[in-house]
């Protein structure tokens, strides 16, 4: 039986979200631009690069899926993590901090 003649919702019927969880060669660009060495993979501001990507993400996410409320409480984890990290390193590095919020453009 086609798909067309199960559905029973009242609207048309949409299609799922096109969002894709990070590339693993995305995920290598922004360590690459954001580490403080060669082999750094867990610095702060590695870390909030990749939680900025996976929130800006998310976003584009729900602008096309306004109801899906259980994913909207990972993203604001997600913000809240990154949150976190960013007040750690605003205490320990802070000119390290500037610099990371100004490349990445999150305080205006």
């Amino acid at each position: 039986m086609p798909d067309s003649q199960l559905w029973k919702g009242t609207g048309p019927r949409r299609a799922h979200s096109t969002a894709m969880p990070t590339s693993t060669a995305a995920k290598t660009t922004t360590i690459a631009a954001n580490r403080r060495h060669e082999h750094d993979t867990g610095s702060p501001q590695v870390q909030i690069a990749l939680l900025t990507q996976r929130i800006n993400t998310l976003q584009a996410h729900f602008k096309t899926n306004r109801k899906d409320h259980a994913g909207r409480r990972g993203l604001l984890l997600l913000v809240g993590q990154r949150n976190r990290l960013l007040r750690y390193l605003a205490r320990v590095d802070r000119t390290g901090y500037t610099d990371l919020i100004k490349k990445l453009g999150l305080r205006k």
